[in-house]
């Protein structure tokens, strides 16, 4: 049974993108969001989120007719669900954006249908998504009760693409998929297939749930590694971007680069989902995850040093005549994407603590987020280096490692990314 209508639900950094595919490959689709203001943006035939190449494939989908946004579900053959999944204060996974997108499709589905949960989730998510459907429509069957006969086919397919290269990233990477039975599975890859051409391999759905959340973790861990001996070398008077140059020469250690914390939708998120599921047996996980939250906490200290170092050099000069110029605000390199950025929140923090000018320098944004208007400066990098006493490297940019270092003569540095303290 073929695909004549495709469903994306969530049209953000991976539904859009996502929806955009499956159009390229002249496939009907609809993408279902809530945001009024994105669907009237994506139906003009352009984008509201930053992704290279992006903006030609849907406009070149909308304009032959493959592809439409709407605020209200409509009737589909398969529908893929890509809603955020963050975690609560409590740092519990927080289901509620998945619950809504289930009830907001649950009135159109028929008999035949796929549902396939793609928003990072924790164990056990996927089945309690078939739960909510059940409960909805009991006029259906789902594979919980009826198994392999279900009327209802329920998969989860996690996305594993980088932002900045997410459509290349879609077609090429591997897809994990893990059907609540085997033939939920097969109709997800035949559904992928249209697609991707790197390998569909299956597994059970919580298999798949945990891949992407172990994956994510992984990184964590070696970024935790590398962010704590940044600060043991800082401690110790060495220079921790040489000392990992030189301990990469070794033939089997491959040591990331530190950073000041880890950001983003997922790696900054999804360890928390393993540890809220098994808190007793995931104390590497949950360590590593404290010591990425912490090192904000280190960065801002150093900036507090570094103007108290000013001062002293300056005695003339009150705290609130140091001037602090702050580079990048996002949660990578090259990217728009403000998301659980460690340097935002440092940015902001030191705004807090400083009575003095903070300066922003953030290429890849327009503008500052409304909350921060009235406090911070959004600043081009020339401007903000000839004006600030105190320079901090919070995202390492392209655009930032072609400046002369010239122009840090004189001026005290935090370097976070060892962009300038090679």
């Amino acid at each position: 049974m073929s695909f004549d209508t495709i469903c994306v639900v969530g049209l953000g950094y991976i539904g859009l993108p996502t929806a955009a595919v499956f159009a390229s490959r002249k496939m009907k689709v609809i993408g279902l969001d809530v945001n009024e203001l994105a669907v009237e943006v994506i139906n003009r035939g352009e984008i509201h989120i930053i992704e290279p190449d992006l903006d030609m494939v849907v406009h070149a989908a909308v304009t032959e007719g493959y592809l439409r946004a709407t605020t209200k579900a409509e009737p589909a053959d398969a529908f893929l669900i890509a809603v955020p999944t963050p975690f609560k204060q409590d740092r519990q996974p927080d289901l509620s954006y998945v619950e809504a997108a289930v009830k907001s499709i649950a009135a159109v589905l028929k008999k035949g249908d796929l549902v396939i949960l793609e928003s990072t989730s924790p164990v056990g998510a996927t089945e309690q998504m078939a739960k909510w459907l059940a409960e909805i429509r009991s006029d259906l069957s789902f594979p919980e009760t009826h198994g392999e006969e279900s009327d209802i086919r329920i998969a989860h397919c996690p996305e594993r693409v980088l932002p900045g290269h997410v459509l290349r990233e879609l077609v090429q990477n591997d897809r994990v998929i893990g059907g609540l039975t085997s033939k939920c599975s097969e109709r997800a890859v035949e559904l992928y297939s249209i697609f991707v051409q790197g390998k569909c391999v299956v597994t059970t759905a919580r298999t798949a749930e945990m891949c992407k959340l172990t994956e994510n973790s992984f990184r964590d861990v070696n970024i935790a590694f590398a962010n704590e001996l940044s600060m043991i070398c800082d401690k110790l008077d060495i220079n921790v971007w040489e000392l990992i140059e030189l301990a990469n020469r070794h033939p089997r250690v491959s040591i990331l680069q530190p950073g000041p914390g880890v950001g983003g939708h997922c790696i900054a998120v999804d360890p928390w989902f393993i540890v809220s599921r098994t808190p007793a047996e995931a104390k590497l996980i949950r360590t590593a995850r404290e010591v990425n939250d912490s090192k904000p906490i280190w960065v801002k200290e150093k900036v507090k040093l570094a103007i108290g170092e000013f001062l002293l050099e300056h005695p003339d000069t009150t705290a609130k005549d140091v001037k602090v110029a702050c580079f990048g605000l996002t949660f990578k390199p090259d990217i728009d994407d403000l998301r659980e950025s460690p340097a935002l929140g440092i940015v902001k923090e030191i705004g807090i603590m400083h009575s003095g000018c903070v300066m922003i320098v953030e290429p890849n944004i327009e503008k500052l987020p409304t909350a921060m208007l009235n406090r911070f400066s959004l600043l081009d990098a020339q401007v903000a280096l000839s004006e600030a006493d105190v320079v901090v490297m919070l995202v390492d940019h392209s655009s930032f490692k072609m400046l002369p270092r010239l122009n840090l003569e004189g001026k005290k540095i935090v370097d976070t990314r060892g962009v300038w303290n090679q």
